[in-house]
């Protein structure tokens, strides 16, 4: 069976560096404004992003935000309504 993570918060934001030329984490905390250790915390789903935070990676990248971000909320007893 597949484990779960406690952060129902994924991301592609590396897949999304190494599609745009390489991008180095470095190069994309600063574009948006964050530090390095930020975006390793992203990336290895330990930190969630302000929703601020989360539009500017997207432009960062030139996509909409549900490309970077997608929320996972099966098997967690979330209500439809």
């Amino acid at each position: 069976m597949a484990r779960k993570s406690p952060n129902p918060l994924e991301n592609r934001i590396r897949r999304l560096r190494f599609d745009h030329g390489e991008m180095t984490q470095q190069q994309l905390a600063e574009r948006v404004g964050v530090t390095r250790q930020t975006i390793i915390a992203l990336e290895a789903g330990k930190y969630t992003p302000s929703l601020l935070l989360a539009f500017r990676i997207a432009r960062a990248f030139g996509v909409g935000v549900e490309d970077v971000f997608q929320y996972d909320d099966a098997d967690r007893g979330t209500a439809a309504n």
